[in-house]
């Protein structure tokens, strides 16, 4: 009930206002049955677009830490994710992913649309990120067809850092459902996950028109953070930077 009030009353006047998403292949998106709606990932606010943008109710998966605050303000917080049908998961220690995928499943085995985006994390520079292998483990145990989704402009609109994003064209495109029946049986084959995988991210690529990046985008990130931690500590001792010309 929340969640229907917030959508028509809050989320769709406000998101539509703000960036008048234009909207592609919408169709590509079963009206019923349980599907998985892959996306890249470049802003705080692609769940919400994608949330308001669909027919159905979409359902996300969140880190617990959104629902566990203390205080009004924690409870508020935690009210409005499970309104918004984020889901929480607790990613630490070595079975978060498989915590991830058991939630996920919980969702498309009662008929739902799960909204999933498989770098991760968001994009630090707005290119796209290596897919991990849950997608594929719930499409394949589950049997849901797969809609690849690129979001695009929203990277532009509010990087990662940003509170209060600018105002800039927002598309969303959807591609053809992905079957990966031919995978039926293989769930625990980590080559097949793996295949299965990397085909959603090249449909995904396909759609969105981004630079690919063969690694983990928390990788990327980490190296990118100590990459520039290492040049304001050169700074700061008055060194010059690393790349710089050397003269002999």
């Amino acid at each position: 009930m929340f969640y229907a009030l917030f959508r028509c009353v809050v989320l769709i006047p406000v998101l539509r206002w703000l960036f008048r998403p234009r909207v592609e292949g919408l169709a590509n998106v079963p009206a019923r049955g349980a599907a998985i709606v892959a996306g890249n990932h470049q802003s705080f606010c692609d769940q919400f677009l994608l949330g308001v943008t669909l027919r159905r109710r979409i359902n996300f998966l969140a880190k617990k830490e959104y629902f566990t605050g203390k205080g009004l303000r924690g409870r508020l917080a935690a009210a409005f994710f499970r309104g918004i049908g984020a889901i929480p998961v607790d990613r630490s220690g070595n079975g978060a992913g498989q915590a991830g995928v058991e939630a996920g499943l919980g969702v498309l085995d009662q008929g739902g649309v799960l909204g999933i985006f498989p770098e991760g994390t968001r994009s630090h520079d707005g290119r796209l990120y290596k897919g991990k292998v849950g997608v594929a483990a719930m499409a394949l145990r589950s049997g849901a067809p797969v809609i690849p989704c690129a979001m695009i402009g929203t990277f532009e609109a509010q990087p990662a850092g940003r509170r209060v994003p600018s105002i800039v064209p927002i598309t969303l495109r959807f591609g053809r459902p992905l079957d990966f029946s031919k995978y039926a049986g293989m769930e625990d084959q980590r080559a097949a996950l793996r295949a299965a995988t990397d085909e959603i991210m090249y449909a995904i690529l396909e759609l969105s028109g981004q630079e690919y990046v063969d690694t983990y985008a928390m990788e990327a990130k980490a190296a990118a953070q100590a990459q520039e931690l290492a040049r304001r500590t050169r700074r700061r001792a008055g060194q010059p930077p690393a790349d710089a010309p050397t003269h002999g």
